[in-house]
């Protein structure tokens, strides 16, 4: 990986840059961009050349990088809008979140790293698969099977109050 790094690492370097025009930021994608590389050296079908596949890659993490940013945006923006802040409503979505975490910690294992991934971490279902040594097809359903567990415990748990 070493070799690999010496080889390419300027290549995408210069590929993020020219799109972000920001260098912090092009030097922590292309970081990112290896790490990634190097969970997913066996999907490499070596149908393009690996310079192609590293900047894809790349390519993919700051489309999420802009993705992640205009979603901070667009929440600011609506926090921004509402109306004055009712804190009884505040306090209801703080206890339904602690509900929804509770509840996720009951899942099995690989539903809960799924539901992390797909989540916290953003990443696509390909991602996930490739990740945790699965297709794509099996995180999709892990996560939808999740997402429906959760939201059947938690409204189980409202109505018992």
């Amino acid at each position: 990986m070493d070799e690999l790094y010496r080889q390419y690492s300027q290549i995408v370097y210069h590929f993020l840059y020219t799109r972000c025009g920001n260098s912090d930021l092009a030097e922590d994608l292309m970081q990112e961009t290896f790490l990634k590389a190097l969970g997913s050296l066996d999907s490499y079908d070596h149908s393009c050349k690996l310079s192609t596949w590293l900047c894809q890659i790349a390519k993919h993490l700051l489309y999420q990088h802009w993705a992640r940013i205009n979603k901070t945006r667009l929440e600011l923006l609506d926090e921004t809008l509402e109306a004055p802040h009712d804190t009884q409503s505040q306090a209801m979505a703080k206890v339904e979140l602690a509900d929804v975490w509770e509840e996720l910690h009951r899942l099995p294992p690989d539903m809960q790293k799924v539901v992390k991934l797909r989540v916290l971490g953003d990443l696509s279902y390909r991602e996930i698969g490739n990740l945790l040594g699965k297709s794509e097809n099996w995180a999709r359903v892990t996560f939808y099977r999740a997402k429906l567990t959760l939201t059947k415990e938690v409204n189980y748990g409202k109505d018992q109050l």
